[in-house]
């Protein structure tokens, strides 16, 4: 029998230890995070160039006119404003002042501190806390600070939260609401993954966020602040010994993959019907992503086209050297690319089925694509509007020059291409899909037998049952 959850205090009101997980672009909104709030949780809405509305309520495109980079990048930070301030202000509206209203961004996303001190300067007494991971956010707590407000650091690891607590956290432990340690081997989205840890080797979440708890205590963090347990949660019968668990201290749960199929939610039907066929394993915990992060998504046509991608793939020297003794006679120009007889023969055969352009990577190899995959690579390489901090994939870079100093990366993709068009009734076949690894549970759990969507509300219900 599950013993249930009891409410906690966050920002002055009771709510249920529930949070929903904020999703850009799009996929978590006012509508989804306002009703999430209003069954007592707390709702979080995604500030990541998130939708803005002209006065009949219709989403504004966000289109970009500037010639060069870095005053598409102006544009981008004006559009992600403007979007959270209406997002976190319909989302209040809907809550009805109940449970309570989070926003998440990326710290790695372009103008990540420009963007949130415009938010909280515009929605003042409406956002209680700031959730943030996708690199180390140092200057979150301060920010979140200075405008009295709540801060929930996303980590994957004890360490990675020592490093946040004694560089800055601790000078504003008051306003730090709880630590969301997040699974990275299981979540969905972009993730923690350390080059130290093994993708294929998924470790017990308990130890590792034990070592967090320890961490916390040993920075006179009570126990009373939460650590939000984010990344396979489905089922709070399944997580039973964590509650009420003297060892952990108080623990919260964040949920990001199952609120997508709800009745609230923004994602467009098709990709609501594609959750619904997911089998196990048709996640894929990948690298492609331009910020360099793992991240986990479902493996779709297009994620398996960028694998592909990068098995067509050889390195090659600008000088005779080693075994690199052979020209490379098909899809590159000039004569200084030398490889290996065996990936000479390789890259005839790609030719020959019409892979016929080999792009340079920064690693000192060559991908082949069609002249179609070319066309489109270079045409987003060129459109780009600095939506991370870098981009592999682009080149960019959110300083003076503009540039990370290294070749524009062919094996990676525009994430905020593909993002924006996905949420937006883009072919979910042809775009980054992002999900957590128990999304198969959507066909196998009974409460969505027959295609079953529920309301949030509904939702809310059957997870505080334990199902």
């Amino acid at each position: 029998m599950f013993k249930g959850l009891s409410p906690i205090t966050y920002n002055g009101r009771e709510v249920w230890p529930l949070v929903e997980g904020g999703k850009g672009v799009a996929a978590t909104n006012h509508a989804s995070a306002g009703a999430w709030a209003a069954a007592g949780g707390i709702g979080t809405v995604s500030a990541v160039n998130a939708d803005s509305y002209d006065p009949e309520g219709r989403i504004i495109p966000q289109v970009y006119h500037a010639l060069t980079r870095r005053e598409r990048h102006e544009e981008l930070i004006d559009y992600a404003i403007e979007g959270a301030v209406q997002q976190v202000q319909r989302a209040w509206d809907i809550a009805g002042g109940r449970g309570a209203i989070n926003i998440n961004v990326l710290w790695e996303m372009g103008g990540a501190q420009r963007i949130l001190h415009g938010v909280l300067e515009r929605t003042r007494g409406l956002v209680a806390g700031v959730t943030c991971g996708a690199g180390m956010p140092y200057k979150l707590s301060e920010i979140a600070a200075s405008y009295n407000v709540h801060y929930l650091p996303i980590v994957s690891s004890g360490r990675a939260f020592n490093a946040l607590w004694k560089r800055a956290y601790s000078k504003a432990a008051e306003w730090l609401a709880a630590v969301v340690y997040e699974d990275p081997w299981l979540a969905g989205g972009h993730n923690g993954l350390s080059n130290a840890e093994d993708p294929l080797a998924p470790q017990d979440p308990y130890p590792r966020v034990k070592a967090l708890r320890d961490v916390m205590r040993a920075g006179g963090i009570p126990d009373t602040t939460p650590i939000v347990m984010a990344g396979g949660v489905w089922f709070l019968r399944d997580w039973a010994d964590w509650i009420d668990n003297d060892e952990l201290g108080a623990i919260a749960f964040q949920y990001g993959t199952r609120p997508l199929l709800t009745q609230e939610s923004p994602i467009p039907e098709e990709w609501k019907a594609r959750l619904l066929d997911l089998q196990q394993g048709d996640v894929l915990l990948h690298r492609f992503s331009p910020t360099g992060f793992y991240s986990s998504a479902v493996r779709n046509p297009f994620l398996r086209n960028l694998e592909a991608r990068s098995e067509r793939q050889i390195a090659f020297s600008t000088q005779e050297a080693g075994d690199h003794v052979f020209q490379l006679d098909v899809g590159v120009k000039g004569r200084n690319f030398w490889v290996t007889k065996g990936d000479l023969m390789r890259a005839r055969e790609w030719f020959g089925h019409g892979f016929t352009d080999a792009l340079k990577t920064p690693d000192n190899t060559l991908v082949f694509v069609t002249p179609e995959e070319k066309s489109v690579i270079r045409k987003d390489q060129a459109d780009c509007m600095g939506c991370l901090s870098h981009c592999a994939f682009s080149s960019w870079k959110d300083s003076e020059t503009n540039s990370t100093g290294r070749l524009a990366d062919p094996r990676s993709f525009c994430i905020q291409k593909t993002l924006q068009d996905i949420a937006h009734g883009g072919p979910v076949d042809q775009n980054l899909m992002f999900a957590g690894h128990n999304a198969y549970n959507f066909k196998r759990d009974p409460f969505y037998s027959n295609g079953f969507v529920p309301t949030v509300k509904q939702l809310v219900d059957r997870i505080l049952t334990g199902d």
